[in-house]
């Protein structure tokens, strides 16, 4: 009898080690799942600490909000990614029309550069000039509107102490090749002269 005690207990030893060792499956399906849940969590803190928050309230927002929150900050620098990347590539094309015309950092005036292209029956001038150079402007407007061209867009930006003046114009058809020779001469005489006038 004493044996069958001492049989029944070793096995209820045993039983109890194996539980121990290998915990149940229900066991360690909620460790996972715990453990995933607190996983989650500390990665939903991180992304929230990681997005500007606009509202003033002491509660926490839900998850969703947070969530739909940081999708729409991911958008908003996405967009203004694009819109530095487009500046920067128009910063940087006229950085190389700048290198194309020899400019210079001149002491004091700077001189009026012009480049004018042709495109058959449109034509787009950049004109350069110093912030004292305004005139330029309004002359190379009146050059090509006397001359018969039709003035689409014109535009301008400053740029340190540069003034980039940009004019979109469309030349009638019949006479492509003579005008567009014909508007250009003029423009760099007009450069020209005031050029040597500073």
């Amino acid at each position: 009898m004493s044996g069958e005690k001492l049989f029944v207990g070793v096995e209820e030893t045993m039983e109890e080690d194996k539980k121990k060792c290998h915990p149940s499956p229900k066991m360690d399906r909620k460790t996972v799942e715990k453990r995933r849940r607190i996983q989650m969590k500390t990665l939903y803190s991180k992304l929230n600490s990681l997005i500007p928050h606009h509202h003033h309230s002491r509660d926490v927002p839900m998850l969703s909000d947070q969530l739909d929150e940081a999708i729409n900050h991911i958008k908003t620098l996405q967009e203004d990614l694009e819109k530095m990347k487009e500046r920067r590539k128009s910063l940087m094309g006229m950085d190389e029309i700048n290198k194309r015309m020899n400019m210079g950092t001149a002491i004091g005036l700077q001189p009026t550069r012009i480049e004018i292209q042709d495109l058959g029956s449109t034509m787009v001038v950049l004109l350069i000039s110093g912030l004292d150079n305004q005139l330029i402007f309004y002359k190379s407007i009146c050059v090509l509107e006397e001359e018969g061209a039709e003035v689409v867009n014109a535009s301008f930006y400053i740029m340190d102490d540069k003034v980039f003046h940009t004019i979109h114009c469309k030349i009638s058809d019949c006479e492509l090749g003579y005008k567009g020779a014909k508007i250009s001469g003029r423009l760099h005489e007009l450069v020209h002269e005031i050029s040597s006038n500073l």
